[in-house]
């Protein structure tokens, strides 16, 4: 089935052209998708890196963007993780994200370089968002963080990972989390709800047979152990309460439409607070593969001001 007679004319020759990822025929190749061109930095924003530990008790690299001229001692902070599908993806192909983040919410982001599979399936990802997230709070006089005022997000891949950490921060009695934002999350491996049919196009920017082997490749040897935990996959979650607010949008022609819904709906019937944006004629990460259309900047604005919101209360 195709859905390019669907999709929002604004969008629909970039899903035309897009080659379409091959993971389980060439990984390499279709990592290369995401390797952007350097783009030009904000005059507006400091970026560093810097190597922290790790899950294992390797290093990691990660990336800290905070305003270039900081007025204030401690500034809310949000830890930024990257999509693409626990197999693909770098902190360096979000830094106009991460700068407009800063600039918008006026905020230090830290993102984080997680380990990725196959080369190291679960739960080397979700270890290494933990690490990652108690590294930026222990250091939080060193980085002028306020701990008080803490958001993860992430995208994609990143969605799923977000979700993940907000349910292991809360178990672990981890580090306080305000607000999380899951943007189209990969949260389910089933892989068995309508919307998770639909995208088969191979122009797809993620289709059901990139899904399937992604979460293959992630999930490992163990699959079947590894599948039952909440951590590797956030809609086996049986309890939902306690998490913190949460922000979450999707396209309607996105496989994870249906899964996205589900937990939204289980978030506020476990009494937390949760915004949702539906866009309609949108497919997976239409903001990012056509950042200029309308219903991509209104997208990225609505999320960018949710974050806002969020860290200066």
């Amino acid at each position: 089935m195709t859905i390019i007679n669907r999709i929002l004319p604004e969008l629909r020759q970039a899903y035309s052209e897009f080659p379409g990822f091959r993971l389980e025929e060439d990984l390499t190749w279709s990592r290369g998708l995401l390797s952007n061109p350097p783009s030009k930095k904000s005059e507006d924003v400091l970026t560093t890196n810097c190597m922290i530990p790790r899950g294992d008790g390797d290093e990691m690299l990660v990336k800290i963007y905070e305003p270039a001229k900081r007025e204030q001692d401690k500034l809310p902070a949000m830890l930024w993780i990257h999509g693409g599908g626990f197999v693909m993806g770098h902190p360096d192909m979000d830094d106009v994200l991460c700068e407009r983040f800063v600039e918008t919410a006026n905020c230090v982001v830290v993102s984080i370089d997680y380990r990725l599979a196959p080369e190291h399936s679960y739960p080397a990802a979700i270890e290494d968002c933990y690490a990652g997230l108690v590294w930026m709070t222990n250091e939080h006089q060193s980085l002028g963080i306020d701990v008080k005022r803490v958001a993860i997000a992430g995208a994609s891949g990143g969605g799923g990972l977000t979700a993940a950490l907000a349910l292991m921060a809360r178990d672990k009695g981890g580090p306080s989390i305000i607000f999380q934002m899951p943007l189209y999350p990969m949260l389910d491996n089933r892989n068995v709800t309508p919307s998770s049919y639909e995208i088969i196009d191979d122009h797809a920017t993620w289709s059901r047979t990139n899904n399937l082997t992604a979460w293959h490749l992630y999930l490992g040897e163990e699959k079947d152990i590894n599948a039952r935990s909440p951590y590797a996959v956030p809609a086996r979650a049986e309890n939902f309460a306690g998490l913190p607010s949460t922000y979450i949008c999707i396209g309607q022609l996105d496989l994870f439409r249906d899964e996205t819904i589900d937990y939204v709906t289980r978030l506020a019937q476990a009494g937390v607070d949760v915004e949702f944006h539906l866009y309609p004629g949108s497919y997976h990460c239409f903001e990012v593969f056509v950042p200029e259309a309308k219903v991509s900047q209104q997208a990225i604005q609505n999320y960018l001001d949710a974050m806002a919101r969020a860290l200066n209360f």
